[in-house]
């Protein structure tokens, strides 16, 4: 028995072959990779707007010395009001253009002073390189998925000889 749909025929009873199986899972797994980097990006930016908010919130302002700058962060050392001295373990968001031992005004959340941002920066910083990074995972994926899909299609319509 054979189904007939639009561009499709196929027997009923034969099994995916291989082939068509692994274009199936390389079409998925690059579609899944794509989605779960622009998950994470807008994940990436919402999580920087909802910093900005919380700072602004309970808003303090210090004067801090950028102790260490790595690849992944920039470590800072500043005294809040009540004489206490700060070192936020994960760094000072938006360090771009930090170097050890500049004096740099910062923002903190008053409440938690390990959230502590470079003064007058804001999420809005995070829009480029997210932009740019989604912009060429789909660069890439795009024709990877439209390659994929249309061997695929190609291989469906053919039909199958039992």
């Amino acid at each position: 028995m054979n189904i007939v749909g639009p561009g499709l025929v196929r027997t009923a009873q034969a099994p995916e072959s291989r082939r068509d199986h692994a274009l199936r899972l390389g079409f998925l797994g690059v579609l899944g990779v794509a989605s779960v980097i622009t998950l994470l990006g807008v994940v990436l930016v919402l999580g920087a707007f909802r910093n900005d908010q919380v700072i602004a919130e309970h808003h303090g302002t210090a004067t801090a010395l950028v102790e260490q700058t790595t690849f992944d962060r920039t470590l800072i050392r500043y005294e809040t009001p009540d004489g206490v001295s700060h070192s936020p373990e994960n760094g000072v968001l938006y360090p771009d253009g930090l170097t050890e031992g500049q004096l740099v005004r910062i923002e903190y959340d008053t409440t938690d002073p390990a959230l502590a941002k470079v003064a007058e920066r804001t999420w809005l910083l995070t829009l480029l390189p997210v932009t740019t990074t989604l912009l060429f995972t789909w660069l890439v994926a795009a024709p990877l998925l439209w390659g994929l899909r249309s061997r695929l299609r190609a291989r469906i319509a053919t039909p199958v000889v039992a």
